[in-house]
């Protein structure tokens, strides 16, 4: 009998010993970031073998998208669309990533793997990510269009993608030139197209 089936006593044993397995896969990419990684790589560097992986994480596209959304559920919070703007939300969540370049890494090879036909599991993922941002922050910004903030007449969901591409190409070029590439301060010229209550400090 696998584990993790069967008696309750072993079911909850098979998800303590999956989070488990996904905390030092977590550690790992955040660390290390994502280069080379595979079922097998990933099992040699968090010490466990690569059955007992795959018993837990059939895939690989499977293991990085789980490690991905428990990345955010950790990190992120519920923004109050009331409590600033959309470019005032994204420049927060570049704050948070710049800590953890591996993790932005994983987040870059998600999106690019997501073009991918034979990833279709990463595709859904990043497909249903970015219409949840994408939905969030246009409220972000219908929100400053009622109080006056912004202008009325653009369109909230074509800003929000606005913000989001620019984040994450700034995000990207960060990655590769760390030293050249200031998101929060690029982020902030959208500040004069989409102002919050107060710019990003």
């Amino acid at each position: 009998m696998a584990e993790g089936t069967g008696r309750p006593g072993a079911y909850r044993k098979g998800i303590a010993r999956r989070q488990q397995i996904l905390d030092h896969a977590i550690d790992l990419f955040a660390e290390r970031g994502v280069d080379g990684a595979s079922l097998r790589s990933v099992a040699d560097g968090i010490g466990v073998s690569h059955a007992a992986l795959r018993h837990y994480f059939s895939s690989r596209d499977e293991l990085l998208v789980e490690a991905y959304r428990e990345h955010e559920r950790r990190h992120s919070s519920p923004e109050d669309p009331a409590a600033g703007g959309p470019v005032a939300q994204m420049a927060r969540s570049a704050d948070r990533n710049r800590v953890v370049p591996g993790l932005v890494q994983l987040y870059a090879t998600l999106t690019a793997d997501a073009l991918q036909e034979r990833h279709a599991l990463t595709r859904e993922f990043v497909q249903a990510r970015f219409a949840r941002v994408r939905a969030e922050l246009a409220e972000a910004v219908a929100a400053g269009q009622r109080e006056g903030r912004i202008d009325a007449d653009l369109d909230p969901v074509d800003a929000a993608a606005l913000v989001i591409a620019a984040s994450d190409g700034l995000q990207v070029q960060w990655l590769l030139d760390p030293d050249g590439v200031d998101v929060r301060r690029s982020l902030e010229l959208l500040e004069r197209l989409l102002p919050s209550r107060s710019a990003p400090e």
